[in-house]
C-alpha cells in the first residue's frame, strides 16, 4: 500500500506536458489542478487541495486530470465539481479520491448524496440513476475502463486516448511518457515522419503493426 501511496505522489510531468498529453487547450491543466486569478478573483483548484504555485504535476494530479478532461467538452464549468472532490478528499482521507476505484464503485450513494446538495449540474455528475440503479456517467465510466487498478484499487497506469487502446503511460515506464510496449509513441512518429513503414516500424521495435497504428493515431490526434 506505501509503494502505491507513493506512486500518487510521484512528481512525473509540468502543466504544459499535462495539456499536451491529455490534448487540451493551453493553460487547463494549471487551472484544473492549481486554480487560477482573473479580474481580482481567486479561483480555487479542482484537483489540489489549495493553490502551490508549482508546475510540477503528481502522477495522481495527471490522473485526476485525465478524468475531468472527459467532461471538457461538456459545455459546463470544471470549476463546479470541486465541491464534490472536497468531500470526497475527506470522506476517503486521501488527497487524490479521484485515482482510487472505491469512491467511483462502492461510494456512489455517497457521490449521488453530494452532487444533490450542492445541485451539481448534470452534464458534470460522476453517477446518475438508469433503470433505477446508480451508474457511472459516461464520462466517468470511460475512465474507469481506461485504467490499470491496483489490487488496492489505486490507478498504476492509462491509457489516454480510448480510440488508441495499446498505448498506455505509466509513471514507472519511460518516465511517464506514452509508449507501446515501452517504446515512445513519440518515437514512432518520428519514424513514420522520416518515411518507414508502419510494418517496417513493427519489425523495427519488435511490435504488432496494429500497435504501430495506435501510436501514430495517437500522436495525429496530440497534434491535431
Amino acid at each position: 500500500m506505501a509503494a502505491i501511496t507513493d506512486l500518487m505522489t510521484r512528481p512525473v510531468y509540468g502543466m504544459r506536458q499535462v495539456d499536451d498529453l491529455l490534448s487540451l487547450h493551453p493553460g487547463t491543466a494549471s487551472r484544473w489542478i492549481d486554480g487560477y486569478d482573473r479580474r481580482d478573483r481567486h479561483y480555487a483548484p479542482v484537483v489540489r487541495s489549495e493553490t502551490t504555485g508549482s508546475d510540477i504535476v503528481t502522477w495522481g494530479e495527471f490522473v485526476e486530470t485525465r478524468l475531468l478532461s472527459e467532461y471538457r467538452d461538456r459545455g459546463a464549468s470544471i470549476q463546479k465539481m470541486r465541491p464534490v472532490v472536497e468531500r470526497l478528499r475527506e470522506e476517503y482521507k486521501t488527497p487524490y479520491p479521484l485515482t482510487a476505484a472505491q469512491p467511483l464503485l462502492l461510494g456512489r450513494d455517497l457521490i449521488a448524496q453530494i452532487q444533490d446538495e450542492i445541485n451539481l449540474e448534470t452534464e458534470l455528475r460522476l453517477v446518475v440513476i438508469r433503470s433505477g440503479q446508480l451508474v457511472l456517467a459516461d464520462p466517468a465510466d470511460r475512465f474507469y475502463a481506461s485504467i490499470l487498478w491496483s489490487p488496492d484499487g489505486y490507478a498504476t497506469s492509462l491509457t489516454p486516448d480510448a480510440l488508441a487502446q495499446r498505448v498506455t503511460m505509466d509513471p514507472l515506464v519511460a518516465f511517464g511518457e506514452p509508449v507501446v510496449r515501452a517504446v515512445r509513441t513519440s518515437t514512432i512518429s518520428s519514424e513514420f515522419r522520416a518515411g518507414s513503414s508502419p510494418a517496417f516500424i513493427a519489425d523495427a521495435y519488435s511490435l504488432d503493426v496494429d500497435e504501430v497504428n495506435d501510436a501514430l493515431r495517437y500522436e495525429l490526434a496530440r497534434a491535431a
